[in-house]
């Protein structure tokens, strides 16, 4: 594997600093000295959680995402705060999407969600012996919590019904682990 850097940032001009998101243009310098632009998306990393609860059932989300402008079924998921280990984030995400708290937990894998535009990394974390509580959902949220069979929820991969990545690798992964 190579571990140097084949292209040099030549210029590095931001363009948008988010409260989530920040945009940058870099012009790069390429092997042979031809320069190229790359657009870049800078995240602060988030955590994915596959919650199962018993006879192999699995803890999902519903809500309207305006980027796409369609309701999802996506795992619980959140964006780590500045600082915040990715462990930290999954409990606290868990908790405010689900209402639940996890008794036991297992990380499972960190994955790049775009890596030709976007710095994003998603941590992913497994959740078993699940305890109840209250949601709380951050301002902007509007969710609906739900509770299906694991091999139904992989049946809605393959039907098209599922569509969100990182939900898809989350529930790929556990069934990969024969959880």
């Amino acid at each position: 594997m190579v571990s140097e850097s084949p292209e040099k940032v030549i210029k590095s001009q931001p363009i948008y600093e988010g409260r989530i998101v920040h945009f940058r243009v870099d012009t790069i310098e390429l092997p042979g000295g031809r320069t190229t632009i790359r657009e870049i998306v800078n995240t602060p990393g988030a955590v994915t959680i596959v919650p199962l609860v018993a006879d192999h059932q699995v803890r999902m989300v519903r809500q309207y995402r305006s980027a796409v402008g369609e309701y999802l079924l996506e795992l619980p998921a959140g964006t780590l705060r500045p600082g915040e280990p990715p462990e930290e984030a999954a409990s606290r995400e868990l908790a405010e999407e689900t209402g639940d708290r996890a008794a036991r937990w297992r990380y499972l894998t960190s994955f790049y969600t775009m890596p030709g535009v976007c710095n994003e990394i998603i941590h992913l974390f497994l959740a078993t012996e699940l305890i109840p509580g209250p949601t709380n959902y951050d301002l902007d949220e509007s969710i609906e919590v739900v509770t299906l069979p694991l091999e139904q929820a992989l049946e809605m991969i393959k039907s098209g019904q599922i569509r969100d990545a990182k939900t898809i690798v989350g529930l790929l992964m556990a069934r990969t682990l024969e959880l």
